[in-house]
């Protein structure tokens, strides 16, 4: 007979609700703590903004949501859903293949409703501790707070699915405490009104920092993008009369100092020897990763300098501080471990969980891709960094791992030894090393197991046939798009006409 154990699950966001509906589908008691006070996680928007834009001040009302006003889906619908319960039969008024986030959101409401998921969601609750009872891997106390009163419950296994932490990261640059302009982080990004004929510096050219930027342009006198490549040179960019990238020496994977000076009268210096007064630098930096690296840079006078940057190439930086395992699990350079497959602590397996850790895949071919991708920033058409923003299919992955967790807590699946699983762990750092893989992307699906492969993993871990060759077909044509000269219409592609007889076709 199946077990039922009592299961807390931290988070009610998409890895959240996916491991809850799968845990109660296997007659587990579930319980759900949710810092905000509805479901949804990173698809909640909040129109507020920090009261210190750029997030440097411990006292400010920290606002969670990172989402700005017009954000739409980076993978069309067709890939964001569950195997069962699919986005493209949900429609609430925006019907785009690549939807706005209010949709995702309502898509995520009705799923907790028909699914009975609400319910379970204890709201406005923050979680501050996590411990084992007595070093026993089958009892463990979680201590919430709500208004400001504290709890403790006892559990049987816990479920970790609060997300990536964000804590705005800067780029540290020579001059800027001097500088007399304003500043903001994306984080405190909503909409472009603000910077109405503005002169504006955006800091980062990843994904969000490039449509950013494009939104700006709308309003904006001048938009500066500081870009990582040594092949793009200082230039207006195509069909935009007011935006220019400026070059810059990077080391693929990290991220170097951009600007070489900022002065008190306004003027920012770039190494391409631009200069321009703004009066706004928006940070697309993403979020700290706590380390610190030495890197030679060129300033505006063409002298070499050391200096000392605090930025790092990946977006999010992973960290639980309510979690308390006495070094078991640790958070070193964004590498959470040891986790066997991205989910589960070896020596506290399966009572403790990780779901929904990997966000981005590396393609296999990723030379033909780095290739590929400098081409197109030469040309204007790409910003390089989006080589390592390739999106992974987060609702499938997350499904299958709830699923995965789910039958092992029940009985139904077993996992292999502390010891087997410990050296699998290994093998994947070993290859990463050889491979010269930074140890912040450990979380990154990588060449060697590509998301298709981990995904079919995880679905034979649970009795389920590969991943539906038509999201495979889906994905392929979706990422060939991203990287042609045609992706500056990527979220108008008519993916029905694609399904449908194969073409590929834009709705402008």
């Amino acid at each position: 007979m199946a077990q039922s154990l009592k299961v807390a699950v931290i988070g009610a966001g998409v890895s959240g609700l996916a491991v809850a509906r799968e845990l109660q589908r296997e007659g587990h008691r579930v319980v759900v703590y949710e810092t905000q006070n509805r479901l949804g996680g990173t698809w909640m928007y909040d129109p507020r903004v920090e009261t210190d834009p750029l997030g440097l001040d411990p006292n400010r009302e920290i606002v969670h949501s990172s989402i700005y006003f017009s954000l739409r889906t980076n993978t069309p619908r067709h890939l964001t859903g569950f195997s069962d319960y699919l986005f493209t039969s949900k429609q609430y008024g925006d019907s785009r293949n690549f939807p706005g986030h209010e949709e995702v959101l309502k898509f995520l409401d009705d799923f907790a409703k028909d699914f009975g998921l609400v319910e379970l969601i204890r709201f406005n609750t923050e979680v501050v501790r996590v411990e084992r009872v007595d070093s026993r891997n089958d009892e463990w106390v979680v201590e919430s707070r709500t208004s400001g009163l504290s709890t403790e419950d006892i559990f049987e296994a816990v479920m970790v699915c609060s997300g990536h932490y964000t804590v705005p990261r800067l780029a540290n640059l020579s001059g800027i405490e001097k500088w007399p302009g304003k500043q903001v982080h994306s984080h405190n990004y909503r909409v472009p009104e603000p910077f109405q004929d503005q002169i504006v510096v955006v800091i980062g050219n990843g994904p969000s920092g490039y449509e950013i930027s494009l939104e700006i342009a709308t309003v904006a006198k001048e938009v500066h993008i500081s870009s990582r490549s040594p092949n793009v040179k200082c230039s207006k960019l195509d069909n935009h009369e007011n935006m220019w990238q400026h070059s810059e020496v990077f080391l693929f994977f990290y991220f170097l100092i951009i600007i070489n000076n900022i002065y008190e009268n306004g003027t920012v210096c770039f190494q391409d020897g631009a200069a321009i007064c703004a009066d706004i630098i928006m940070h697309c930096t993403g979020y700290n990763s706590r380390t610190n690296f030495h890197f030679h840079v060129l300033f505006s006078h063409r002298t070499r300098a050391r200096t000392r940057v605090l930025t790092r190439f990946h977006r999010y930086n992973y960290d639980f501080p309510f979690l308390q395992t006495n070094g078991i699990v640790t958070v070193e350079d964004n590498r959470v471990g040891p986790l066997y497959k991205h989910v589960f602590p070896p020596q506290l397996a399966p009572r403790l969980c990780f779901v929904g850790l990997p966000s981005r895949a590396i393609r296999r071919n990723q030379n033909v891709l780095a290739h590929t991708i400098a081409s197109l920033a030469r040309r204007r058409r790409l910003p390089p960094s989006w080589l390592n923003a390739v999106p992974i299919l987060f609702f499938a992955m997350a499904e299958l791992q709830s699923k995965w967790v789910a039958r092992l807590l029940s009985g139904k699946a077993v996992l292999p030894s502390e010891s087997e699983m410990l050296a699998d762990v290994e093998v994947h750092y070993r290859n990463m090393k050889e491979r010269q893989t930074p140890k912040h992307n450990t979380h990154l699906i990588l060449p060697v197991d590509d998301q298709f492969e981990y995904l079919d993993w995880l679905a034979a871990q649970v009795e389920l046939p590969p991943v539906d060759g038509r999201l495979k077909e889906i994905s392929e044509e979706f990422f060939s798009i991203l990287m042609s000269p045609q992706r500056v219409g990527l979220r108008e592609w008519d993916v029905d006409s694609f399904i449908r007889d194969g073409s590929r076709q834009f709705n402008v």
